[in-house]
């Protein structure tokens, strides 16, 4: 597994039951779980409380604290990288250009401007479609290029409602 550290640091980890290798080197930790996002790990004689902040299972990714520090933490596994050596690698494969209305509505707001930068998951849209209102979230992050759609208008299913750069 290659494993990324706040995008600067690469390493690649092996795990074999209790045997741990870190660029093809041994290492030798006692880890004591604490809970479920916490655990005390011994290494080199050294304490470390490791706090698993935010984990994302999807993307592969976490962000843990390490005695206070916080870092960012990318995987891959095998997988991962024959997909992207295939050029099928699951950023490419998830990019998103356009959203499209997923249902007849009316526009009750729009929540973004053109040039605005997202992150995944941010509402961008309240669509009101049978008299409930359903918040149109962005499925990937990204700068919004176009908005077709504004506030009062009807929009049809699959109708074009915003473009991503």
């Amino acid at each position: 597994m290659k494993v990324s550290v706040n995008g600067h640091y690469n390493f690649d980890v092996e795990i074999n039951n209790d045997l741990i290798s870190v660029n093809g080197i041994e290492v030798v930790v006692d880890a004591k779980p604490l809970s479920d996002t916490h655990t005390h790990v011994i290494y080199n004689n050294k304490s470390y409380n490791i706090e698993l902040v935010h984990e994302n299972k999807a993307d592969k990714t976490s962000i843990i604290k390490v005695n206070g520090t916080t870092y960012t933490i990318d995987m891959e596994d095998q997988y991962d990288q024959l997909l992207k050596q295939m050029g099928m690698d699951s950023g490419q494969a998830s990019k998103v250009s356009e959203i499209k209305a997923p249902m007849p509505g009316l526009v009750l707001s729009v929540l973004v401007t053109e040039g605005q930068e997202v992150s995944k998951g941010e509402s961008l849209i309240v669509l009101e479609a049978m008299k409930m209102e359903n918040v149109i979230k962005s499925p990937t992050s990204g700068i919004i290029k176009r908005i077709l759609i504004s506030k009062a208008d009807k929009v049809e299913k699959n109708e074009l409602l915003i473009q991503f750069q």
